[in-house]
């Protein structure tokens, strides 16, 4: 029986046993996690949640929709996604299962074992899970818009995809909810606990950016403007108001919030023990 190759923490060489010819490379490496990932029934229903909350609420939202004004939404991409704002705590908390999840169990440490560099599966979890939700809400957003635009037919928030700026926003949708979902997963990575990960995504993201705007300061409104729940509204609208940031500075600000996340992942993973 052969014996599977390493490769040595810190050094890019892999050890080899005499009679072994398995080699640890980052395409398994990305395998390993993809069949892990969908070997979960959570995945499977915690997916399966975003999209049927995203079409159920957008056909809802579509077939009681009046022209009558208010203050809600009255963009078309907008209004047909808004069951997504749901999803997209859904996919952040599987994201956070699929890092922290490993280390409560245990499970971390064989993960490691195999993969003794460490880094390359944080790296793999990151890709899978974000891969897998922009497919997923992009895909959501291309059944769910149509079928919601039927509806509202005749309202001043009718639209077509080909109207300007629908396939941008679908795309840019799905863009952000990939971000937010790989967030998720260097969250988890990060605090290494489900329960304060979840606490700590849920306050930090959500709680102080509805709270900051009652301090009497101008600059704590402009800075909560790019925190990563308030970048998606511009991602979402096929009209961005013109008080919101850019669509490529909604789109750095997500990729930077990620990259932050994913960065002090890596540091905590390399100096401290799983």
């Amino acid at each position: 029986m052969s014996t599977p190759s390493l490769t040595a923490p810190g050094t890019g060489r892999t050890r080899v046993a005499a009679g072994g010819g398995y080699r640890v490379t980052y395409p398994r490496v990305l395998r390993a996690e993809w069949s892990k990932l969908w070997s979960l029934r959570s995945t499977w229903y915690s997916l399966a949640a975003v999209a049927v909350l995203a079409a159920g609420i957008g056909l809802a939202i579509g077939a009681s929709y009046t022209d009558g004004g208010g203050d809600g939404p009255q963009d078309p991409v907008e209004v047909s996604l808004l069951g997504l704002n749901f999803g997209l705590l859904i996919l952040a908390v599987l994201g956070i299962l699929t890092t922290a999840g490993e280390w409560s169990t245990g499970m971390v440490r064989a993960t490691m074992s195999a993969v003794p560099r460490r880094l390359p599966v944080l790296w793999a979890k990151a890709v899978v899970f974000g891969t897998v939700s922009f497919v997923l809400t992009l895909a959501t957003a291309l059944v769910t818009f149509p079928l919601a635009q039927a509806f509202l037919a005749g309202t001043p928030i009718a639209a077509g995809l080909g109207d300007p700026g629908v396939g941008r926003a679908l795309v840019t949708t799905a863009a952000g909810a990939a971000l937010i979902a790989v967030l998720g997963v260097a969250v988890g990575a990060l605090l290494r606990g489900v329960p304060a990960s979840i606490g700590a995504f849920v306050a930090v993201l959500m709680v102080v950016p509805s709270v900051a705007p009652l301090l009497p300061y101008d600059w704590v409104e402009d800075a909560v403007a790019y925190t990563p729940l308030a970048a998606m509204e511009p991602l979402m609208a096929a009209r961005p108001a013109p008080d919101l940031p850019s669509i490529g500075a909604a789109l750095v600000t997500m990729a930077v919030w990620a990259a932050a996340g994913l960065a002090g992942a890596a540091l905590r993973l390399r100096r401290h023990d799983v």
